[in-house]
Parts: structure tokens; sequence; C-alpha cells
């Protein structure tokens, strides 16, 4: 009996003296430069809300919080990077809906899993929008669904890229309205507009972000809106499910993620700071001059949702029968 005492006694000692050396080592945290991993271009859709947060997070942690741009293979340099590094909290990925959503899917042999990262809160989300050309005869989603049916296979529409939520946003759309249209996929969201508004393509589904500017020009017109309800930087076009077309919600976001080994206190620490960010006023008031939504959602709440995205995205790709290995 002595015996087993003692040997409580020692694993209590050693347990107090675990806590003794790792919690003031959590509270100490950050002791350097943060890196956030951008996983596109400079000056993209994800960038510049990032850059923001960066200089929020700066005077939040009292440490210099860097943006570190890892374009290509639909994120995947930019997700390799992150799990590259230590997991020690001080290298987080702005991950979005292609790097932890669509590739699941996407890619046969994608060098990672959802189980590699612990998702922390979303940074935006934002709509697609349907839109054809300003000088298009279409004016409404029933007229364009009409016309595809009428004329099968022949008319097209264009994309930021094959496996981009503007390509498979279209894929659901033939889906959802029994028609079917010609995939033209271009290096990014300009040139693919560009081919709407000289009238090569015939609609387009485009982050709300991207087709805000040409929609306001006069050079598109807006049909519809892939959200849940109305957005206020178009308040006159209806929702999808508003235009005839049900359960056909599409959002792009980005959001925050570490790696799952980071430990738990740096990471109730980090999730404290980024929405503590996110809803410092300068940062909602420039995410909405956006077309986006700020978010900030609770850790729980947010990992849910990337959870639904995955199922979401992997019921489009097989029906589409993508693959980009």
């Amino acid at each position: 009996m002595r015996f087993k005492l003692l040997i409580k006694a020692g694993l209590s000692l050693v347990a107090a003296f675990s806590a003794a050396v790792t919690t003031p080592a959590a509270a100490a945290w950050p002791e350097r430069a943060i890196t956030i991993i951008v996983p596109g271009a400079p000056g993209g859709t994800i960038d510049i809300p990032a850059r923001l947060m960066a200089q929020k997070l700066t005077g939040l942690l009292g440490q210099p919080v860097i943006i570190d741009n890892r374009p290509g293979s639909g994120g995947i340099i930019g997700v390799q990077a992150l799990l590259r590094a230590p997991a020690d909290g001080y290298t987080l990925v702005a991950g979005n809906t292609g790097s932890h959503a669509i590739n699941y899917s996407a890619y046969k042999q994608l060098p990672y899993r959802p189980a590699d990262f612990i998702p922390l809160t979303d940074l935006i989300v934002f709509p697609n929008v349907l839109v054809v050309n300003a000088q298009s005869p279409i004016r409404t989603v029933a007229e364009l669904v009409a016309e595809l049916k009428s004329r099968p296979g022949q008319l097209s529409f264009p994309s930021a890229g094959i496996g981009q939520t503007t390509h498979l946003s279209g894929e659901m759309f033939g889906m959802r309205t029994g028609t079917k249209a010609i995939h033209v996929p271009y290096r990014g969201s300009v040139p693919a507009t560009t081919s709407l508004v000289s009238g090569e393509t015939t609609f387009m589904f485009d982050n709300l972000t991207q087709a805000l500017p040409q929609i306001r020009s006069g050079k598109l017109r807006a049909l519809a809106v892939t959200s849940a309800e109305r957005v206020a930087s178009l308040p006159e076009v209806p929702t999808m499910a508003q235009a005839g077309v049900n359960d056909f919600v599409v959002t792009g976001w980005a959001g925050f993620f570490v790696s799952a080994k980071t430990p738990p206190a740096i990471v109730a620490k980090l999730q404290d700071s980024l929405i503590k960010a996110m809803r410092d006023p300068e940062v909602v008031a420039k995410i909405r001059e956006m077309g986006s939504l700020p978010g900030g959602q609770p850790q729980a709440k947010f990992a849910a949702f990337v959870d639904s995205e995955q199922r979401l995205w992997g019921q489009i790709v097989r029906h589409s029968n993508l693959s980009l290995d």
C-alpha cells in the first residue's frame, strides 16, 4: 500500500512539474513573429483581408504578423508549407473553399487530409453571382434555363479554372436545372469575365467580389446570387431559390487553420485573438466594401461548416467526374 502511495505521489509531482514548465511557455506565446500563409497571389480576394487581419493581430499579440504568399496548385503549395513548419502556432494558413473543401475530392493523391488541421475561424464568406453580358437578351434565370434547354450543349460558361467554384457552380447549375452547357476554363477570373463581356461565352458564376465592379459599371447583368439571402451590395438581385432554382446555396470562403499538433493553449489564444481582430470595425467595414461578409465564427461552428463544405463539393466533383491529378 505504501509503495502504491509513493508511486501516486511521484506521478503527482511529475504532473505538477510538467504543468509548471509548460504553462508559462504557453502564457508567454508569442515570443517572435507569426506567419500567415496565403495560398494565392498578392492583391487577391483572400490576400487583401488577410493583410488587414495581420495588422490587427500585430497590435493584439505584440509581435509582427507577416503574410507569406504561396500561390499555385490549387492551394496545395501553401498548405504543404504550413505542414512542413513546426506545429507551434507561429505559422497559420488562410485556407479556402478550394484548398480545404474541393481538393479532397478533386485530387486522388492529395498530400494532406482534414485530420491534419485545426480550423480556427473564418475570415470572409462571399456568394457567387450568376451573370450575363449586359447586352444579352436574357434577363432572368428562368430565361437562361429556357435558352439552355432549347440549345442543349451549344452555349458555354467560363470559369477561373478547372475545379474552381466558378467552374463547379456551373456544373451544379446543370445538375439542378437539367441543362447542359460547355465549360470553358481560363487562368483566373479576369480573363473569364472578359470572355463574357466580349460575348464569347453566355453566362458565368463569378465570385461576387470579382464581379461587383463589372456589374456596377454596367458591363454585366446579375441574374441571381448564390447566397441563402439577398446581399446588401445587390439588394435588387434575387437569390437562386427566389429565382426558381432550389438547393443552390454556394459560398466562397477563407478561414484560418493551424497544424493539428499545435498545443491546445496556443490554439485557444490564436482563436481568441483572431475573433477579436475580426470584430474590429475597420476590418468589418473593409470586408463588406469588397462585397463579402466578415467571419469570426466560434471554432466548433467553423469546423462544422468546413466539414459540410467538403461533403457538398464532393458531391459536385463526383457528378462532374472531375480529377485534378
